[in-house]
């Protein structure tokens, strides 16, 4: 997402969220449901590494977007993007659903998605607003991608599209999430996409 350097950052910004138009009014934050059973592949992930699945936060508002946070995450995301090369997990592994942070520059969408979100938090982004997603593509593939819960709304860090978007200006059907509270629990997602299969990965 590029701004003109004489635009305001929180003008830009609003204006694109405005732009998603009155149908999608009050959608500039997913709609979280109950508990839901966790990707496996994060569970073994948790187990490798457990000190990663243990952070809780109090309930509070979600992260301010501020220029600053801004220029951070999209650094972030670009320098992930283009450091890291897509393999499958059957190629680096030998078997599927193994997610890990890259290995050797190489990983496929949740390896993407950890060192992502791994930089972010050491950027000093509270676990709490940087939630591994997992979504269904137009083909009906899996994939996952990172999202950075903030006051603005809730916008998507993905290895398949350069820019870093509004969730809601996505073309994917969103089925669940890393629980803002405890980075170990993950929680269904309500986007309107009925009764996707929310097991995937």
């Amino acid at each position: 997402m590029t701004f003109n350097r004489g635009a305001s950052f929180i003008t830009a910004l609003t204006l694109l969220l405005a732009a998603l138009g009155t149908a999608n009014a009050g959608s500039a934050h997913m709609h979280t449901g109950s508990r839901t059973t966790q990707p496996v592949g994060h569970y073994e992930f948790c187990q490798g590494l457990p000190q990663e699945c243990r952070q809780k936060t109090s309930k509070k508002a979600p992260v301010e977007l501020t220029r600053k946070l801004w220029a951070t995450v999209i650094a972030v995301n670009n320098d992930v993007n283009a450091s890291v090369t897509p393999r499958t997990d059957m190629e680096i592994w030998g078997r599927e659903e193994v997610w890990s942070y890259p290995v050797n520059g190489e990983g496929d969408c949740e390896d993407y998605v950890l060192e992502k979100r791994r930089r972010l938090m050491q950027a000093g982004v509270p676990a709490g607003n940087l939630l591994i997603t997992v979504v269904r593509q137009p083909n009906g593939e899996g994939h996952a991608v990172l999202t950075l819960h903030t006051s603005m709304g809730d916008f998507i860090l993905d290895n398949l599209e350069g820019k870093v978007l509004p969730w809601s200006e996505t073309s994917y059907t969103y089925l669940k999430r890393q629980s803002a509270q405890h980075s170990g629990v993950w929680v269904s997602i309500s986007d309107g996409g009925a009764d996707a299969v929310a097991s995937v990965r």
